[in-house]
């Protein structure tokens, strides 16, 4: 797997994060806290050395073809991030993603998720992509549906719930061929 390290998107760019954008993530995170953390249970403060270390941890999965996580960047501020794991098997990849509090209804969201979906049918042996998010987030429910993606259930939650979670996931699909069709 080679992976765009950069992904214009029209004005802004989607770039692989590296360690060295801490603080700019950091920044981001602690301005966006009290959006994030009603979906998100990873969303707190953390020291730049802790969020460093995360960084670091994604740059070595990225190279041992792991996850692959970028940032989307408008001139060096940190709008959102986006990324692909690999929690689906080999033949699939999941969409995850979060935009700053002072960027949402922009159509950013939908348009990195669109992105982050070509990127993943551009590596061999990638069936489907899907996109899972709380039963109770309608925000993040209206990419998939803008996308096509194709709702394929509910499912109980695996991870930590966070402040406005549900028990409750749920599951949107698109396939290699489906999106290749609707290019």
């Amino acid at each position: 797997m080679n992976p765009p390290e950069e992904i214009p998107l029209g004005d802004l760019t989607l770039r692989r994060w590296r360690a060295a954008d801490a603080e700019a993530l950091n920044r981001a995170i602690d301005e966006s806290l009290e959006h994030l953390r009603p979906w998100m249970p990873w969303a707190g403060t953390v020291s730049v050395d802790q969020r460093r270390a995360t960084l670091a941890r994604w740059e070595r999965d990225w190279e041992q073809g792991g996850d692959l996580v970028w940032g989307l960047f408008d001139r060096g501020a940190v709008l959102g991030s986006f990324g692909l794991h690999r929690r689906l098997g080999p033949n699939g990849l999941e969409v995850g993603y979060w935009v700053h509090a002072g960027h949402t209804r922009r159509g950013l969201a939908t348009a990195g998720a669109a992105a982050m979906t070509s990127v993943a049918f551009d590596v061999p042996g990638i069936e489907l992509v899907e996109i899972h998010h709380d039963r109770a987030n309608i925000a993040s429910e209206g990419i998939p549906r803008k996308l096509g993606f194709v709702l394929v259930g509910d499912y109980p939650r695996h991870q930590p719930p966070a402040a406005a979670t549900t028990e409750v996931m749920r599951a949107w699909r698109m396939t290699r061929e489906a999106w290749l069709t609707r290019r």
